[in-house]
């Protein structure tokens, strides 16, 4: 099976990197959701903890449960716990969810500032204030999310407004209902790095972290994923190679198969136009447990930038991680 090595210089840079614009590690959340964009749950919550990170942001319950002696905070996006904790956070997502949490639960209320996707709208603060009261939630923070932060538009500037209004009445109810002052978060890795005067609570940085944010040539990827060679043959001028024959040969060549297919989270339809990080043409059809190269290596390093595998396959990096099956060896070096 492939495998998959985690450069921890490469992710310590990308930290300190992160924590010169927070302004201080204290204020990184870690996103580690869907097995830390395939870098590996535990693997990368363990270096986050060594780094000396104290936040992590996840997607469910077990995912916070698993990491939980890691980070002394836990944001969870998308769980409804069955009994409260004094680490792990909860979001309400939804005005009508908030009977569902059982009383003491610690929750951040999530607000739609222009994504219209998760969040209550802003028009529903006092209701889901009195709500949260009701059912005996304890309300920490608020937090929004960007839609196009990463592309150079003013919607960035327009949320950040929306979000400052929301601020303002959320400071306000907070002192009318007797809260603690609450916390206030929206920068994703993309945002934090569009602007020098950083000033929330917290950011939740993930691609950055991982060094595929595009807009910072600094950040260097901590991933990289090799396969090891299943066979060897001699490919004739003219003869077709793997399901549908797709590939044919136009001189003689030597190609090797891989332990390494689309049931290990290789993109099938990067199928006969993947290009490796040095320079090895994949040619066929991706199959499910091997795809073949022009090549000989016993190894072969399929990809070091997830950047650079997207292309092919005319997506983003966070899909080509995410495709990476938990089952994937993974060892930090």
């Amino acid at each position: 099976m492939a495998y998959i090595t985690l450069n921890k210089n490469n992710f310590f840079n990308n930290l300190d990197i992160i924590a010169s614009h927070t302004k201080s590690k204290d204020k990184i959340a870690i996103v580690l959701k869907d097995n830390a964009y395939g870098h590996g749950l535990t693997e990368i919550a363990s270096l986050a903890n060594e780094y000396g990170i104290k936040k992590a942001v996840v997607r469910s319950e077990e995912e916070a449960r698993s990491i939980q002696n890691n980070f002394e905070y836990i944001l969870v996006l998308a769980s409804i716990p069955d009994k409260p904790s004094s680490k792990i956070r909860y979001t309400i997502n939804d005005i009508n969810s908030i009977n569902k949490f059982p009383k003491d639960t610690l929750v951040e209320l999530k607000v739609d500032s222009g994504m219209h996707r998760n969040g209550i709208n802003k028009i529903e603060l006092r209701s889901a204030f009195i709500k949260i009261k009701d059912a005996g939630l304890i309300l920490e923070a608020l937090f929004t999310h960007h839609r196009s932060a990463d592309e150079l538009t003013s919607e960035w500037f327009w949320q950040n407004s929306n979000f400052k209004s929301v601020k303002e009445e959320a400071n306000a109810l907070a002192q009318e209902f007797g809260l603690t002052p609450l916390r206030f978060h929206s920068a994703n890795s993309a945002s934090l790095f569009r602007t020098d005067s950083f000033d929330e609570d917290m950011a939740r940085v993930g691609i950055a972290s991982y060094g595929c944010l595009e807009a910072c040539e600094k950040l260097l990827p901590v991933l990289s994923l090799y396969a090891d060679k299943l066979s060897s043959r001699e490919v004739k001028k003219g003869e077709r190679v793997g399901y549908g024959g797709i590939f044919t040969a136009k001189v003689n060549c030597v190609v090797s198969n891989y332990n390494f297919g689309y049931g290990d989270g290789f993109l099938r339809n990067s199928s006969n136009d993947f290009v490796t990080s040095s320079g090895v043409k994949q040619i066929g059809r991706i199959s499910m447990d091997n795809s073949s190269f022009i090549s000989e290596s016993e190894n072969l390093l399929i990809f070091e930038n997830a950047v650079d595998a997207a292309k092919t396959a005319n997506t983003i990096s966070y899909e080509v991680l995410t495709s990476l099956k938990t089952s994937l060896k993974r060892e930090i070096i």
